[in-house]
């Protein structure tokens, strides 16, 4: 290969880094939810898919079952959809809604009523990215936009022109509305899942599925 070459692949790398940067904005403790105020940064090491947490010293294995709120689209002037149409949202939420409900299942009995071993969990969709068509896959091929994104996945950062989903949880019991838990949480495929690339709201939905696969397992 000659060093042309070697050069033009380097300025693409870099200038594709700089795009999916741009396009990428970080979380915040969205002010319309009800725990912001206790919403701290989070200094624990997942802090960049997890960048505010509020956590109290709760006995998970004390609860078996679980009432799951309707998941509610943030409407909030600090919300982060862009320019992403309502259609999309409901979509988003209504996947999100009936992805936890099957994870979390898994581990509890899913309950409409208080009681005192039920938590209530209250997820709120504050935004999302769509994938961007062609290119986001194209990307996982490129030369360029494969050093990447095989970059991005030994990171754990989001791949070029792909989608995310960011969302709040909010963890109560059910019984007293004591909060227990919440976070903010930015979610994305691994940069070099391809099948994820695929339609613009794939890389989205995956997030989604990875969100409630990590809550399953922490309560667990």
């Amino acid at each position: 290969m000659k060093k042309s070459d070697n050069v033009r692949l380097l300025v693409i790398a870099i200038a594709c880094a700089a795009l999916a940067g741009c396009a990428s904005e970080q979380p915040v403790a969205y002010s319309g939810i009800a725990s912001s105020a206790y919403l701290k940064p989070n200094s624990r090491g997942d802090a960049a898919r997890v960048p505010y947490r509020y956590t109290t010293q709760a006995d998970w294995y004390g609860y078996r079952k679980l009432i799951i709120d309707p998941v509610t689209v943030y409407r909030g002037a600090d919300n982060q959809f862009g320019e992403m149409h309502d259609a999309d949202k409901t979509t988003l939420a209504k996947y999100m809604q009936s992805t936890f409900a099957e994870k979390l299942g898994k581990r509890f009995e899913m309950a409409n009523a208080a009681g005192p071993d039920t938590l209530r969990l209250k997820l709120t969709l504050t935004g999302a990215e769509t994938s961007t068509a062609v290119i986001s896959t194209f990307s996982r091929f490129d030369i360029a936009g494969g050093i990447y994104n095989g970059v991005q996945a030994v990171r754990g950062g989001k791949g070029a022109f792909t989608g995310s989903v960011t969302y709040a949880v909010e963890i109560y019991d059910a019984s007293t509305n004591r909060l227990l838990q919440a976070y903010v949480t930015k979610q994305y495929p691994n940069a070099m899942n391809i099948g994820a690339t695929f339609g613009s709201l794939g890389a989205a939905k995956t997030g989604i599925d990875k969100g409630a696969d990590a809550l399953a397992e922490q309560l667990n």
